[in-house]
């Protein structure tokens, strides 16, 4: 646990690097840290990624330029050309990252192989906002050479957190694997309560008003957030309920108590 319980965001480091937040549904998430040699993996295959395009647009260039004959005097077609090869230069060097980590919830490729993802150091999804502000930094990070600056960075922060990752708020974890089980949930469409009661009636008002917190705010959360909050909340509640033999899933419970307690004390 954090060592300071007021302060949202903790980093536990008897825990083995992991990020620990304090939710305002009162239950702890812990991300597992990625360390410098998971993020050189995934910058590796992203580099690989990077340098195959740029080989397959330089045999473009040479076929183009072989058919077209040799010509030492440069025309103003090429000089135009040249600097939209030096645009699309950078495009692909600090683009790349940006694009892929803002339609990807915070992965490229290489990220996606290693499972290892960005999110903001509350837990929350990068923005695409967050995206182009860390990977822009990479100019900063590449300094002098090799992202020196970057391993530097990364080597001194107990986060692993390179400059970019400072600026924009962000951090790199270890994805966690999705456990099988239904599908998720929509949010509450309704206060009817399914033909099994659980016990609403025995949560404090507290809890109550903890699992009504959680599914309001469920659909807003970072998909391994929402499991792993319910899965808390479960665990605190679980002692007072009644369950089926065949259980549902966490936040399916989570629902059917709301429904169940809303239904029961006439809430509307």
């Amino acid at each position: 646990m954090p060592s300071n319980p007021t302060d949202p965001i903790a980093f536990d480091h008897a825990a083995g690097e992991k990020l620990i937040i304090e939710t305002p549904e009162q239950t702890s998430i812990e991300f597992p840290l990625a360390g410098i040699g998971s993020r050189f993996l995934a910058l590796a295959i992203d580099s690989l990624i990077q340098g195959a395009v740029i080989v397959i647009g330089l045999i473009f260039l040479v076929l183009m330029f072989g058919l077209r004959g040799a010509q030492f005097v440069p025309s103003i077609a090429d000089v135009w050309l040249v600097a939209i090869l030096i645009l699309g230069y950078f495009v692909l060097m600090y683009g790349y990252f940006i694009l892929f980590e803002a339609i990807w919830n915070g992965q490229t490729p290489g990220k996606r192989i290693t499972r290892i993802r960005v999110i903001k150091d509350s837990g929350q999804p990068i923005t695409a906002v967050d995206a182009v502000a860390r990977n822009l930094l990479r100019i900063v990070d590449q300094l002098p050479v090799a992202y020196g600056a970057g391993l530097l960075c990364a080597w001194m922060s107990p986060q692993s957190k390179r400059i970019g990752d400072y600026v924009a708020g962000t951090v790199v974890v270890h994805e966690k694997a999705f456990e099988a089980g239904p599908a998720r949930w929509d949010p509450i469409a309704s206060a009817q309560p399914g033909t099994h009661q659980y016990g609403a009636n025995r949560l404090t008002p507290e809890e109550f008003a903890l699992v009504e917190t959680f599914t309001t705010r469920r659909n807003s959360l970072d998909p391994v957030v929402r499991r792993d909050m319910a899965a808390g909340i479960m665990r605190r509640i679980e002692p007072k309920l009644t369950l089926p033999p065949d259980k549902p899933s966490n936040e399916k419970v989570l629902e059917e108590l709301v429904n169940e307690r809303r239904s029961t004390a006439g809430y509307g």
